[in-house]
């Protein structure tokens, strides 16, 4: 008789307190992802680049909805949190779930910043700054080109096949 391993259990979801399954993609989701990128996309995602100011699409959004990460769909601010920063970028107040954005020590030129990544797939999203109004006094400072905009009632994205909820329109 020779024994058998049994077969490695699925990784555990990780949620968010809001719900959202923060696990990060596999090797092989990840190269689906990264293959739906434009190389402009690619470059500020992946490569950590920044949009031109007052370029972006989604600027001057003012619809109601959600603004979710463009490579895994995670939701990350709702449009209630944009604000008019004046920088060029769009710029919320408030992630949706402080789970849902990474800050990360950023010394690229030369300067001290804090950049926001999407906490499940890691993708380079802006930066955050403690300039913002009330009631954090912080600006996330985001590229339209890593966000894609979702209005209230229609279904996120799902391109890892997750099954998250419905953004909650509080």
């Amino acid at each position: 008789m020779t024994d058998v391993a049994p077969a490695p259990s699925p990784p555990q979801a990780k949620l968010s307190a809001s719900g959202y399954d923060l696990t990060p993609p596999t090797a092989a989701e990840r190269q689906t992802l990264e293959a739906s990128l434009t190389r402009e996309e690619a470059e500020v995602l992946l490569h950590h680049g920044t949009e031109a100011a007052f370029c972006g699409g989604l600027l001057n959004n003012k619809t109601d909805g959600a603004y979710c990460c463009r490579l895994c769909g995670l939701p990350l601010f709702r449009a209630k949190t944009k604000f008019e920063s004046g920088t060029g970028w769009p710029s919320f107040y408030a992630p949706i779930d402080e789970a849902h954005v990474k800050a990360i020590r950023d010394t690229s030129y030369g300067m001290v910043r804090i950049e926001t990544q999407c906490a499940r797939c890691d993708s380079h999203q802006g930066h955050v700054f403690p300039d913002g109004p009330a009631p954090t006094r912080l600006r996330y400072c985001i590229n339209s080109i890593s966000l894609s905009f979702v209005p209230n009632g229609e279904p996120l994205p799902d391109p890892l096949h997750r099954g998250d909820p419905p953004v909650d329109a509080a």
